[in-house]
C-alpha cells in the first residue's frame, strides 16, 4: 500500500513537471510568436521552433527561455485561491455531483468564468514577464506579477501607453477562453477514460503481473486521459488564445524577441479597438494561417510530455516488477 501511494505521488510529481518546467520555453516561445505581428516566420512546425529557441538560448542564455516561470505558478496559485474562495462563499458548486442539472452546470461555469476574470490581470502581468525580451529587462522580484496585477486594477504602477485596453473589454475574451477551456479539456478527459478503462476490463493481464498492472492501470489512464484534454483543448482554441495575447499585451510596452532572427528585439504596438478588431485584422493582414503563429511549440510541448510519460512508465514498470 505505502509503494502503491509513492508510485502515484511519483507520476503525479512527473507529470506537473513536464507541464509547468520541462514545456514553459515552449510556452515562452508560442506566446511570443502569438504577439508578434511583425513576424515573417509563423513557426507552424517544431523544426523552427527548436532551431528559434537554440538561437535565443546562444544569445541570451538558458534564462531567456524559463523567464515568468514564478508568476505561471502564482497565476495558478491566484486562480486556485479565488475559485475556492468564491465557492465558499456563494452556492456556485466547485465540483459536480453524479447527479448534477443544467442550473448546477450553469453555477459552475460561472464560477470557472469568475475565477478567470479576477485572475485577469495578474494573467496580463504574467504574460508581461513570459514574451518580455531579456535584453532589455531587469530582474522582477517574486512578487512583481502580484504588484502589478493590482496596479492595472487601479491604474497605477508600470507605465502604460493611451493604446492600453480597458480590463472590461478585455473581460469577455478572457473568460471565454477560460470557461472553453475546461468544458473541452473536461468532455474529453471523461470520454478518454472511458475508452481506456473499457480496454483495459476487456484485457486481463497474466498472473504474475497483475499487482504491477494493477497499479499501473490505476495511475496512467488519469495521465493520459489529462494529457489528450489538455492537447485537444489548446489545439482547438489556439486561434481564440492569439487574439486574447495580442489584446493583453496591447498598450503595456512590452518589447519582444525578434522570433524571426533569435537575436534584436521588437515592440508591440497595435492599435486593437477589441476582440472583432483583432480578429478581422489578423485575417486581413496575415491570413488564417496568422492565428496559429508559433504552433510548432504546441507540437513540441505535447511531445516531451509523451516522451516523459513513457519514461516514467517505464521506470516504474520495471521498479514495481523488481519490487514484487
Amino acid at each position: 500500500d505505502q509503494l502503491n501511494r509513492f508510485a502515484g505521488f511519483g507520476i503525479g510529481l512527473a507529470s506537473l513537471f513536464t507541464e509547468n518546467v520541462l514545456a514553459h520555453p515552449c510556452i515562452v516561445l508560442r506566446r511570443q510568436c502569438q504577439v508578434n505581428y511583425h513576424a515573417r516566420n509563423y513557426h507552424l512546425t517544431p523544426f523552427t521552433i527548436v532551431n528559434i529557441m537554440y538561437s535565443i538560448n546562444k544569445t541570451q542564455g538558458p534564462r531567456a527561455l524559463w523567464k515568468g516561470m514564478g508568476s505561471t505558478f502564482i497565476v495558478q496559485g491566484i486562480t486556485l485561491g479565488t475559485e475556492g474562495i468564491i465557492s465558499e462563499f456563494t452556492p456556485l458548486p466547485r465540483e459536480l455531483s453524479h447527479k448534477w442539472n443544467f442550473k448546477q452546470i450553469g453555477g459552475h461555469l460561472l464560477l470557472k468564468g469568475l475565477t478567470h476574470v479576477i485572475a485577469m490581470p495578474f494573467y496580463s502581468a504574467s504574460l508581461i514577464e513570459t514574451v518580455q525580451s531579456e535584453i532589455i529587462r531587469d530582474n522582477p522580484g517574486i512578487l512583481d506579477c502580484v504588484k502589478e496585477g493590482i496596479g492595472r486594477v487601479v491604474g497605477m504602477g508600470v507605465p502604460h501607453s493611451k493604446r492600453l485596453l480597458p480590463l472590461m473589454v478585455l473581460t469577455f475574451p478572457t473568460a471565454l477562453h477560460g470557461v472553453l477551456h475546461y468544458v473541452i479539456s473536461s468532455i474529453v478527459q471523461k470520454l478518454v477514460l472511458c475508452v481506456l478503462k473499457r480496454d483495459n476490463s476487456h484485457s486481463l493481464p497474466s498472473e504474475g503481473s497483475t499487482s504491477v498492472q494493477s497499479m499501473l492501470d490505476a495511475y496512467f489512464p488519469e495521465l493520459i486521459a489529462s494529457f489528450a484534454a489538455s492537447l485537444i483543448a489548446d489545439v482547438m482554441l489556439y486561434p481564440l488564445e492569439t487574439v486574447l495575447h495580442r489584446l493583453h499585451i496591447q498598450g503595456t510596452r512590452t518589447i519582444i524577441d525578434n522570433t524571426d532572427l533569435g537575436y534584436e528585439v521588437l515592440p508591440i504596438n497595435t492599435q486593437y479597438e477589441g476582440m472583432k478588431d483583432c480578429i478581422n485584422t489578423i485575417k486581413r493582414e496575415e491570413g488564417m494561417v496568422g492565428f496559429y503563429k508559433g504552433f510548432g511549440a504546441v507540437i513540441v510541448q505535447y511531445t516531451l510530455h509523451v516522451a516523459l510519460l513513457q519514461l516514467t512508465k517505464i521506470i516504474y514498470s520495471t521498479l514495481l516488477q523488481n519490487v514484487s
